[in-house]
């Protein structure tokens, strides 16, 4: 008999596109956040994946997501366990080949957190740098440890991190040199306050695994600062260059007015001196009256020329 469903459900659908058929989810469980940030890192570094993030449980479990090909998802999360087992803090591993759309829809797992990963692919401007991570059960034995990192060692304490069941992990970042020395004295004071957990010192940060540990406001408002102050520093030379025509005028003015005080200065000094001028100019005239009646003959003279005269008359 004919079948009596309407015509749409008689009509196939296209399938899906199978944009997962060759990709797979790989999965790392650990009881230790250094141990899964080393595990992360060793995954990075043995295959071509690309890490999607971490899950955080509570009670001390953390997850590393890791996504690529079926082969190199095998590989990374080979690798990684064998890390995890070292540090003896591997919980269990797992590999999800062609997951579902479904899957990576509920889960922050999803095609468009491994796009944004590979588009920061690569090692990262603190290539020539490293990270150390010192936890401790306890914060206080935590703080103390972050403390003598920091006064023994050239390093910089970026954030810290929690996962329940009292982990506390500190995270700081220097020369490879400088976060050993610091993470190893960071040992010896969480010792003595408290309970050390476990410790971990990652040399050339790959890209991915820089973006996914986290870093406290205040530093992230730093490297904001400078970004900020680049951009301004065109429009402030475009106000300089707008504005250099009005320097000569005020220049001009100051020159002006210098001459100025100068010509009054040079007016007022002479009136000061006057009677003494007025002295002199008097004291000179008369030593010359005088002289004139020195050299000014004797009246006498005139008298005998006067009778000389009358008597030829």
């Amino acid at each position: 008999m004919p079948s009596q469903l309407p015509a749409e459900f008689n009509q196939q659908s296209p399938p899906p596109q199978q944009h997962y058929s060759d990709s797979a989810l790989g999965l790392v469980a650990t009881t230790s956040f250094p141990a899964i940030v080393g595990t992360a890192d060793m995954m990075l570094k043995s295959a071509e994946v690309i890490l999607v993030g971490y899950e955080k449980i509570g009670s001390g479990h953390c997850n590393a997501i890791v996504r690529g090909k079926t082969a190199d998802v095998r590989l990374a999360v080979d690798e990684g366990a064998k890390t995890a087992e070292q540090f003896g803090q591997l919980i269990a591993k797992l590999v999800i080949p062609r997951p579902m759309p479904n899957l990576e829809a509920v889960f922050t797992i999803g095609t468009r957190l491994a796009e944004l990963a590979q588009q920061q692919r690569g090692y990262s401007n603190m290539s020539n740098r490293a990270i150390g991570l010192l936890e401790t059960r306890g914060f206080p034995a935590m703080v103390a440890g972050a403390d003598a990192m920091l006064k023994s060692a050239e390093v910089q304490l970026t954030a810290y991190e929690t996962i329940g069941a009292g982990l506390c992990t500190a995270i700081v970042r220097g020369s490879v040199a400088n976060v050993a020395m610091a993470i190893e004295v960071g040992m010896q004071e969480a010792e003595r306050v408290g309970e050390l957990h476990a410790v971990m010192v990652i040399p050339r940060l790959m890209e991915d695994l820089e973006h996914t540990l986290p870093v406290a406001e205040a530093m992230q408002e730093e490297e904001k600062e400078p970004q900020q102050e680049s951009l301004s520093l065109p429009e402030k030379q475009k106000e300089e260059e707008r504005q250099p025509l009005s320097l000569p005028q005020k220049e001009e003015e100051t020159v002006e007015a210098e001459k100025d005080s100068e010509e009054t200065e040079e007016e007022e000094r002479p009136l000061i001196q006057l009677p003494e001028l007025e002295k002199l100019e008097e004291r000179e005239n008369n030593q010359e009256q005088q002289q004139k009646r020195k050299q000014a003959p004797p009246p006498e003279e005139d008298n005998d020329e006067e009778n000389s005269t009358d008597t030829n008359s």
